[in-house]
């Protein structure tokens, strides 16, 4: 059973907002993990994100977002304490209720990991559109190699895959009709 998960979250429909999956399968397809850590295409979970995490000892969360005085493909790492700590906010995406209330649900539950990571990167258009904007598309190296740091930070091995897989990024491939 997974100890520890890397969940990316987003619509791979809808621009920017396909940060979180795009840095899941590049993750995946630059590193091996050991088999208590999962790394999930998480699409848009709302509150089921809650599911995953029981039973888990540390979550890290990779997502697009919005972040008042952010530059589109600024990279930013907030701790469950600073998640919790935003206001609630009105359901209007595909995957709210958001990262706060799902972790206020588990906190309920008694199912909440001890550590909870969001790895974000300021978003510049979540329109309809299956292609990051430059700024964002920019920052992709730097999130996948947070989300190794803040692995290794939680004492799990990870490495290099020799050579790197191809991801499966399908939505990024062009459609033959």
């Amino acid at each position: 059973m997974a100890r520890i998960a890397v969940i990316g979250i987003g619509n791979v429909l809808e621009g920017d907002d396909a940060f979180g999956p795009t840095v899941a399968h590049l993750f995946e397809a630059a590193y091996t993990v050991p088999e208590d850590v999962t790394v999930i295409d998480g699409g848009t979970p709302g509150l089921d994100l809650t599911a995953y995490m029981a039973g888990l000892d540390a979550l890290l969360i990779v997502d697009s977002m919005t972040m008042k005085g952010g530059a589109p493909g600024q990279l930013t790492v907030l701790d469950k304490g600073r998640i919790l700590n935003r206001g609630p906010i009105i359901a209007m995406s595909p995957h709210d209720p958001g990262l706060r209330e799902s972790i206020l649900h588990a906190e309920f539950q008694g199912v909440s990991p001890k550590v909870i990571k969001l790895i974000g990167v300021v978003a510049g258009d979540a329109g309809f559109g299956c292609f990051l904007t430059p700024a964002v598309r920019a920052a992709l190296p730097g999130a996948v190699e947070q989300v190794k740091a803040e692995l290794t930070a939680l004492g799990v091995t990870v490495t290099p895959r020799v050579p790197p897989a191809d991801p499966d990024l399908w939505w990024e491939k062009p459609q033959h009709g």
